[in-house]
């Protein structure tokens, strides 16, 4: 089994900051990539960030020089600054990765998703 547990949302004030954590956990042999997507109420699940390993980190449009995604080995963080009442979202934590013992299947995993509210 492989585990992605997010925290760091929370409710802030429009030009606010917050950090959200996902740590990934259980049978993992090696991790391709990790990232950030959002899901606001009536909208479609969008990316926000993503870090591939090895490589360099890319983010929507509408976060960038605002947001950053970092790594160290198997969680992900993601540093929101300045944040804007349009950024009010459940932000989901995913991985793409290979399981231990999988015959190198690569599939992807999710958080259970934290609140961010972001205040005017």
């Amino acid at each position: 089994q492989v585990q992605l547990v997010e925290s760091g949302g929370g409710l802030v004030q429009a030009g606010g900051s917050l950090r959200l954590s996902c740590a990934a956990s259980g049978s993992i042999f090696s991790i391709n990539a990790m990232g950030w997507y959002r899901q606001a109420p009536g909208k479609q699940r969008e990316l926000v960030a993503r870090i591939p390993s090895g490589g360099s980190p890319n983010y929507a449009d509408s976060v960038k020089d605002r947001f950053t995604i970092s790594r160290d080995k198997n969680t992900v963080y993601l540093q929101m600054n300045s944040l804007k009442p349009e950024d009010t979202a459940v932000y989901y934590c995913a991985a793409r990765l290979i399981k231990k013992n999988s015959g190198w299947s690569v599939d992807d995993y999710w958080g259970q998703g934290t609140q961010v509210t972001v205040s005017s």
